[in-house]
């Protein structure tokens, strides 16, 4: 039984790796881009960054934005994000189809250019990483079970390493052993960084993401703090994670006189709104300070939301854990309304306000890069040894899979993956329907033998 289990074990890490190992290779390889994004964008839009406009007049921000709406008539406004000297600042448009466009404000408020938001080194590599830049449901659970397949090919790897001795020292070993304990060596010792890094990803995936997140909200004790809102619509991408989805407090101040407009969404009133000046008037005062963002409300009893982020993915705006915060303030009158920052979460939500930077690579800095970098590039290691391991193994016209089993499975097996599949809900999806095909297939192989007996 201890060596079926081995060979059981060996069967299904070769089956995952060799299925699943395209997609490792697309995601450890966007994930290392993206790590780099804010070095790459600081020098690639060096000019949208730092430059200055063609013009020095000192505007307001109001009349810079105003300026971008007539410069990009098919655009709305949808987000300012104030960042630290000496970054520009960056407006965020919005066209009714949902494409977006980012323009920036010199020192002066002049325009200074503007950029396709999907097509931005960050936005590009965050979108092959998550969604293979194609999207879609089935694209991101996809993404997201390899992920998941990843950490089951760390815990076998482990218990073939141990279970079958494979760092012990022997001259006599072969090439091919030799490529399999190198193989084995470096496997075990990115495992536990590894299987950190792609845990401290999950909260981003689809599955997996929205079952924590709302585990987050259902308990407040231990996830983000209930707040009494109305839904926002615009985009939330620079709201940290512990408040990506919360619902934002209504303005108080909706006059009476506009009331017979209805709440139609998008329909703003202008007219007696706050502007983004004298928003920021009331932000310095509230203690807020650079950088953050500001959302536009979208409805006539929305409200501005200003945030400060430890994962926004925009360059120039993370913040520590601990200085992330989400504040909301009346459109009209400017009052804050509601805020709740890191002291506020619960103990899920302030472990992946860590656990997400960790993951990003600028959680401590250039040494967090270099950590992260040096896993992913022993992953890839680890997989093209793997593959010449195999290559090595491999006869004339022969796959050269591993030995087949019985069909006996130990208690230790069975309980392994039960807690595999509890931790990764999909992961436990995909073992039941891999546990039905090996069924139909032992059926069918029993049939045929039965066949051939009579």
């Amino acid at each position: 039984m201890k060596k079926n289990n081995y060979n059981r074990f060996w069967r299904w890490h070769f089956y995952a790796s060799l299925f699943i190992m395209p997609l490792l290779i697309t995601l450890t390889l966007s994930g290392i881009g993206y790590l780099f994004y804010t070095n790459v964008e600081n020098k690639a839009y060096d000019h949208l960054f730092f430059g200055n406009g063609e013009k020095a007049v000192q505007l307001t921000i109001d009349e810079g934005i105003q300026k971008a709406a007539e410069k990009f008539p098919d655009y709305s406004i949808s987000k300012v994000i104030v960042l630290d000297d000496p970054y520009n600042k960056r407006l965020t448009m919005t066209s009714k189809e949902g494409d977006q466009k980012y323009v920036f404000l010199d020192k002066h408020n002049e325009i200074v250019g503007s950029q396709n938001a999907s097509y931005t080194f960050s936005n590009v590599m965050r979108n092959v990483h998550s969604s293979l830049f194609v999207g879609g449901t089935v694209v991101n659970y996809l993404v997201e079970l390899a992920a998941c397949w990843a950490i089951f090919l760390m815990v076998s790897g482990i218990y073939m390493t141990f279970k079958g001795k494979l760092l012990k020292k022997n001259k006599a070993d072969s090439k091919r052993q030799k490529n399999r304990k190198l193989h084995a060596l470096v496997g075990t010792i990115i495992t536990i960084p590894m299987i950190i890094i792609i845990f401290t990803g999950l909260p981003w995936s689809a599955f997996m993401g929205n079952f924590i997140y709302s585990a987050a909200q259902n308990h407040p004790s231990i996830g983000i703090p209930t707040l009494k809102q109305q839904p926002p619509t615009s985009d939330m991408s620079e709201i940290p994670w512990a408040t990506r989805k919360n619902e934002a407090p209504a303005s108080e101040h909706s006059h009476a006189h506009h009331e017979n407009m209805g709440n139609m969404a998008g329909m703003l009133d202008h007219e007696h709104m706050l502007s983004v000046d004298q928003l920021m008037s009331k932000v310095e005062k509230a203690h807020i300070s650079k950088p953050y963002s500001i959302v536009y409300p979208t409805s006539q009893d929305g409200v501005y939301t200003v945030s400060k982020g430890s994962n926004t993915g925009v360059t120039g705006l993370d913040v520590s854990p601990y200085d992330e915060m989400t504040t909301y303030f009346d459109q009209y009158s400017g009052k804050l309304l509601s805020k709740v920052s890191y002291d506020d979460y619960g103990i899920l939500a302030k472990w992946f306000t860590w656990g997400i930077p960790l993951h990003e690579g600028h959680l401590f800095g250039w040494p967090n890069k270099v950590i992260n970098l040096t896993v992913c590039l022993a992953f890839l290691f680890v997989i093209f040894w793997g593959i010449k391991t195999w290559l090595s193994r491999q006869r004339k016209k022969s796959f050269s899979p591993p030995p087949k089993t019985s069909h006996q499975v130990s208690i230790g097996f069975i309980v392994l993956m039960v807690v595999l599949g509890i931790m990764m809900p999909l992961f436990g999806i995909s073992l039941v329907i891999v546990a039905i095909i090996e069924m139909i297939l032992y059926m069918i192989q029993k049939q045929k033998k039965g066949t051939i007996n009579s």
